[in-house]
């Protein structure tokens, strides 16, 4: 952080850097004074997200690369098939003025996304909840549609509402059994956890695993619940996710443990713990990943206030129009 250098033997990631981009476009638009420090933020912002080569980032494709590492060159992977977190990474791409990429990619990419039924809930399928709101965080999607959700007759908010919903179903139904799922006990995505293990659990044999990206109704699932995942999806479904909260602090007693701030990153309560404890396994790590959707979610319910400020923003406006983006109608 304090040098920017190489960390352990990381990638080139393309969609940190959006990510990272999003959050110093909403500053450059929040400090908006004609001062000399907000000035020199703006134009550190502008000269930085100008300098970001979206081309390069394509490798010869039409759709981007997941990132670069030096060892190996461009990763295997790209950001072309199935719908994932990559809206606000094209988005930027698309409003570059130095170098804006082909909207054909973003077409091609969104023609792979598979519409799926669960509980009675027709959405765009992916089973992690995070998914479904990171690219949210900065984009508010009421009321505008691009080719394929003109299409289905409804917006990716709308897409994100159903998806939280149908989680919240799959959790009441738990046709896995595990425990403490419910009404109060849902929330799956990628997170900490307790595996890698094989246990017999209750007579039962159970693969649990780490650090994977856990989602339902029909992905990877060991019973690990997240919270932070629940909170961050307040703006979709707050008659769903403020009881959860409200069950995740006052008697799961989740928020606050061992005096960290915000929620503990994942719990299993299906795990066999030494410990004897209604939560069972709970993460010992705390991610900024899943502590700052938290904040912009909240907000964002509360005030709109991240929404707004991209609202204005030339880069983003441009790269949704490029994109295929109009007003619903």
């Amino acid at each position: 952080m304090r040098t920017g250098k190489r960390a352990w033997k990381c990638s080139v990631s393309t969609i940190d850097t959006a990510l990272l981009l999003s959050g110093m476009l909403v500053a450059s638009e929040y400090f908006n004074l004609d001062h000399q420090g907000e000035r020199e933020l703006r134009r550190l912002v502008r000269e930085l997200y100008e300098r970001v080569d979206w081309r390069w980032a394509l490798n010869g494709k039409k759709t981007i690369s997941h990132g670069w590492k030096s060892e190996i060159g461009f990763l295997s992977g790209g950001w072309d098939k199935g719908y994932n977190e990559a809206h606000i990474l094209y988005f930027l791409a698309l409003g570059s003025p130095t170098f804006s990429i082909d909207p054909i990619g973003y077409r091609e990419w969104t023609e792979t996304f598979e519409v799926r039924e669960y509980y009675q809930y027709r959405y765009i399928y992916a089973g992690p909840l995070f998914i479904h709101q990171m690219s949210q965080l900065w984009v508010d999607f009421r009321g505008i549609r691009d080719e394929l959700t003109r299409t289905l007759g409804f917006d990716y908010f709308e897409n994100s509402r159903r998806a939280t919903l149908a989680q919240r179903q799959y959790g009441i139904e738990n046709p896995l059994g595990f425990k403490h799922y419910g009404e109060f006990g849902w929330g799956i995505t990628a997170s900490d956890g307790p595996g890698p293990a094989v246990c017999i659990v209750d007579g039962v044999k159970r693969t649990f695993y780490d650090y994977v990206e856990r989602g339902a109704p029909d992905d990877i699932d060991d019973g690990t619940i997240s919270p932070w995942a629940v909170v961050t999806s307040l703006p979709f479904a707050p008659e769903v996710v403020l009881g959860t909260i409200r069950h995740a602090i006052e008697r799961l007693h989740l928020k606050g443990r061992r005096n960290i701030k915000g929620f503990d990153a994942s719990f299993n309560p299906t795990f066999p713990e030494y410990e004897l404890n209604q939560l069972g396994w709970v993460s010992h790590w705390r991610f900024g990943l899943n502590q700052g959707p938290i904040i912009i979610m909240i907000e964002n319910f509360q005030s709109g206030l991240i929404w707004s400020l991209l609202k204005r923003n030339a880069y983003l406006k441009k790269g949704l129009l490029k994109a295929g983006f109009i007003t619903a109608q």
